[in-house]
């Protein structure tokens, strides 16, 4: 009977992988009063916070755009594009309207919006009249939400004054699936391409060296590698299909996704980096998979039964997901606009090309024959497979930390210790070491699971710069401004028990307060400067400029809820 840990480790695994699913749709968070963030506001769907009104007028196109109240739209955001026609690619030129400067949190500068309406002119030449203009276009929300990049068509060959806008190229009739067209089978045979160069990319070339690894220790007839093959390369094609069928359902509901989009998710990735580590401790020999803790990955690649060839064309397609081959941006970009079952037919051959070299191998006798013998020459390489396996996860870890922060990252690191000191104490027979160890398992899951939900939530603060805090101080606005360090102690304390408190959310919204949060953790010359202009010479710092004052009330170092809200509440 398997330990009890694997079933825990498992079991974990597949609730830590959907933690952070929203993070398809990255949340930029613009400035947004102390009210609005403690209420939970409702955004209208794209097509209705904004929408584009063309008018054609000899060689100039022009673009009037309505936003419903509340909403607005960046002027850098916006291009001009010909898609098509003879002059494909060539970027048009726009007339702006003025628009209105703000200041961003999001890009931490000011930048010039356009709120209610607005109209911008795009030159046409004579010579332009084919094709489709791609007008591209980004909204934000001044409650605290920013669309993903919106791209609409408007066709050239149009006669009437007012063109129609699409919201995708027409596909051309017949396609390529209907017509029998050979543009199709190109595609194909670069998708089984790219599929089999994906082999050799750093993400994938480990998995597979395991399970090729296997053949070695089995005693299969030749019909029982057959089916094996027959079974990986079915895994591989079912995952690609799979993600296909993804992409294909989230971008019609509107999601700006492309290839490898699951691994936009902190916690599908987190859930990644715990398996590559455990799979790596196993082969270094810290434990025996299959009777000990945590052999879901191990007994995947490795594994002599169907189910196990199952997982590991499931595993190497998860993995494979992130990288992209010569010849595969073609495919990937050809599929993602055609019709859903030409697009399965890419990714189909992808699959296939993938799965290629391990059913060559089960399939050509011959092949295989060539393979060493078993021996002790086995358990060598196996330890030598251990060192991609980490470098596997540290790659994972680094994908984690650009889209979270190192903090995120660290508590992943934590984890990672946990689950090795898990490991160790489930190597004890004691009942109390194996439940100590199941106690390390689920904080292991359970700190960064925690840690990735944190950082859905709405944050508090803006960052702090000179002139907004100057521009806050105009309008007689009261506000708080921490000034702190990754590496500062004391400033992670603090916040943790007082500025991340109920009372003192409370009272920011109640007092309608403005929380101004500047990071010191590299040299940053505005802190300085302020905190030089208040006697101190590095943080931490808290700043407190009640409604109408310009002097501000310094607080504490050391700070508790009570402290903090007693001084904002002070009148």
């Amino acid at each position: 009977m398997k330990n009890p840990l694997y079933w825990i480790i498992c079991l974990a695994l597949a609730w830590l992988q959907p933690a952070l699913h929203a993070d398809t749709l990255r949340l930029n968070n613009s400035a947004a009063d102390s009210a609005q963030r403690t209420a939970a506001p409702t955004f209208l769907p794209i097509e209705e916070a904004y929408q584009l009104f063309p008018r054609r007028e000899g060689d100039t196109l022009t673009l009037d755009w309505a936003m419903a109240p509340g909403y607005y739209l960046y002027r850098d955001r916006f291009s001009a594009v010909i898609s098509g026609g003879d002059n494909d690619g060539l970027t048009l030129t726009q007339a702006f309207a003025p628009g209105v400067t703000r200041y961003d949190d999001y890009y931490e500068k000011d930048v010039e919006v356009f709120y209610t309406a607005t109209t911008v002119k795009v030159a046409l030449g004579a010579d332009i009249t084919s094709g489709h203009v791609r007008v591209e276009s980004q909204a934000c929300a001044d409650a605290g939400l920013c669309y993903p990049p919106r791209t609409l068509y408007i066709p050239l060959d149009a006669t009437a004054a007012t063109p129609p806008v699409l919201d995708r190229l027409p596909a051309q009739q017949p396609s390529p699936a209907q017509s029998g067209s050979p543009a199709l089978l190109p595609i194909l045979g670069l998708a089984l391409l790219g599929g089999l160069i994906l082999n050799l990319m750093p993400c994938v070339f480990p998995v597979l060296s395991i399970k090729v690894l296997s053949l070695s220790h089995s005693h299969l007839s030749s019909h029982g590698r057959h089916i094996h093959g027959l079974v990986y390369s079915l895994g591989v094609v079912i995952s690609f299909v799979l993600i296909a069928l993804g992409l294909i359902t989230l971008r019609a509901g509107g999601e700006a996704l492309g290839w490898g989009f699951q691994l936009q998710s902190p916690g599908f990735i987190t859930a990644l980096v715990y398996l590559f580590f455990v799979m790596g401790l196993s082969f270094s020999g810290f434990f025996t998979a299959g009777t000990r803790l945590m052999n879901f990955g191990q007994t995947a690649a490795s594994g002599g039964g169907l189910q196990h060839s199952f997982l590991t064309g499931v595993l190497a397609t998860v993995v494979a997901s992130p990288c992209t081959a010569p010849f595969m941006g073609t495919a990937l970009g050809f599929a993602l606009t055609q019709d859903t079952l030409v697009s399965l037919l890419v990714f189909a051959a992808l699959g296939l090309g993938m799965a290629l070299p391990f059913l060559v191998l089960t399939w050509a006798p011959g092949l295989l024959n060539h393979l060493p013998k078993p021996g002790a020459w086995m358990e060598t390489l196996k330890g030598l497979l251990a060192f991609p396996l980490y470098l596997t996860a540290i790659w994972l870890l680094w994908i984690l930390g650009n889209q979270t922060d190192s903090q995120v990252t660290a508590i992943v690191l934590c984890g990672l210790t946990l689950i090795a000191m898990a490991i160790w104490l489930g190597n004890y027979r004691p009942p109390a070491a194996r439940a100590a160890a199941a106690v390390l398992v689920a904080a292991a899951i359970l700190l960064p699971a925690r840690a990735l939900y944190s950082q859905q939530e709405q944050p508090l603060w803006e960052a702090y710069s000179p002139q907004r805090l100057e521009s806050l101080l105009d309008q007689r606005q009261a506000v708080f401004v921490n000034l702190t360090a990754d590496w500062c102690i004391t400033c992670l304390a603090n916040e943790k028990i007082a500025l991340n408190s109920d009372g003192f959310r409370n009272t920011l919204a109640t007092e309608n307060i403005v929380y101004l949060k500047g990071d010191w953790t590299k040299y940053d010359a505005d802190i300085t400067a302020l905190l030089n202009a208040n006697g101190r010479s590095g943080v931490p710092l808290y700043l407190y400029y009640p409604p109408g004052q310009r002097k501000p009330v310094v607080l504490p170092q050391i700070l508790s809820e009570s402290t903090v809200t007693s001084a904002l509440s002070a009148k």
